[in-house]
């Protein structure tokens, strides 16, 4: 019943030339089986929360008790942060539904300055995090940045779209060019993923 760590949805290879086959095969293989496995060691003591989905937890994390709580905080967000991130990438190309899209340029402008700001938000970072666009409890969209594994679902929002920023999600090709890596991400944005989060959310 303890959780487990998620097949990828394609190849590791599959997100090449922009995310290579070793940063995928050790960002998956070897980081998030670490989340996986700390969550799992975290949780052995109360074996109760097994049976629930990561999502749950992380949602009422008040009702985990006080002495394994941050350990969940941050291996339940780095295992639900990279759950979320495989789904969000593909090596198809996708575009965004027109009702993703309408709430975008109403919220950011247009859609360049929504990437414009979400990339500016993903540089700024400082050390280990992620970027997210989300959306509020009260159904608004906004971008927003967390530091190390701490999930937008502790906070009562849904994540649309997500960057790992953490420098093993980009460092053995990329090196310490951050801003190369954001550009070419946006290369395998999953958009239809988004959308289907999106519409669900948005009920």
């Amino acid at each position: 019943m303890a959780f487990d760590l998620p097949n990828l949805p394609y190849d590791y290879n599959a997100l090449e030339p922009y995310i290579d086959a070793k940063t995928m095969e050790f960002h998956h293989s070897k980081h998030h089986r670490s989340y996986v496995d700390n969550l799992n060691k975290a949780l052995e003591k109360y074996p109760d929360f097994y049976k629930k989905p990561i999502e749950e937890i992380l949602a009422d994390i008040e009702s985990i008790p006080s002495d394994v709580r941050q350990a969940v905080i941050n291996h339940g967000g780095g295992h639900v942060n990279h759950t979320f991130f495989w789904k969000i990438m593909t090596p198809k190309p996708t575009t965004l539904t027109r009702k993703l899209l309408e709430s975008v340029n109403s919220t950011f402008g247009n859609f360049d300055k929504f990437k414009e700001e979400f990339t500016s938000k993903a540089m700024s970072v400082f050390g280990s995090g992620w970027a997210f666009l989300i959306m509020t409890p009260d159904k608004k969209l906004t971008i927003k940045r967390h530091s190390f594994q701490n999930s937008p679902l502790i906070h009562g929002n849904i994540p649309i779209l997500g960057i790992d920023v953490w420098e093993h999600a980009y460092y053995l090709k990329y090196q310490n060019r951050r801003a190369d890596y954001i550009s070419a991400w946006w290369n395998v944005v999953n958009w239809g993923e988004a959308s289907e989060i999106f519409s669900k959310a948005s009920h």
